[in-house]
């Protein structure tokens, strides 16, 4: 992946984990783009996600291939003033974080967002391990340049824009406190 930094957690203890995990990592951008995958990803995955990474102290985490990096982003609720924990794609830029709010191409912005506008300081758990972070909202030209490539890392974001026309997905950098 373009602009790694070593973020992932180390899976290559595994015998012929690279080739399964690109191998679903392809497969999952194929079929990330498809509604169905879409509502059964929002309905069904996510939530086991949720359970799995917390039982594991994010040490599992569903989508967590080789080529589809994942991380467990704890945000304060805006409301409650409780912890929230939602798992993400992400793309390593530097020592920062990049996650898009798509939520999945719906036509709300998610709540883990909401909450990041509300209280920027959050914690993302890559492996296992907490890392503070402060949420940035990318505007202008750097958010063009972070979508695209989000876009690369995962082609649906293409769908989702379409799908959410009514808004404009939010970008956030998380840069280590």
């Amino acid at each position: 992946m373009a602009g790694g930094s070593g973020h992932r957690a180390d899976d290559s203890a595994l015998p012929g984990r690279d080739d399964l995990s690109g191998r679903l990592a392809r497969l999952a951008r194929r079929l990330g783009q498809k509604r169905v995958v879409v509502l059964l990803a929002r309905t069904v995955i996510v939530p086991v996600d949720r359970v799995v990474s917390r039982l594991t102290r994010g040490r599992l985490v569903t989508f967590n291939l080789r080529d589809l990096p994942s991380l467990l982003l704890i945000t304060i609720g805006r409301r409650s003033g409780e912890p929230r924990t939602v798992p993400l794609l992400y793309l390593a830029d530097g020592e920062d974080f990049i996650v898009m709010a798509s939520n999945f191409g719906q036509r709300s912005h998610p709540a883990w967002s909401a909450n990041l506008m509300a209280h920027p300081d959050a914690t993302v758990m890559v492996g296992g391990k907490p890392l503070p972070v402060r949420a940035v909202l990318a505007e202008g030209d750097e958010r063009v340049r972070l979508v695209a490539r989000m876009k690369e890392l995962w082609p649906a974001y293409g769908s989702y824009e379409v799908w959410a026309s009514n808004r404009t997905l939010r970008v956030f950098r998380l840069s280590p406190r």
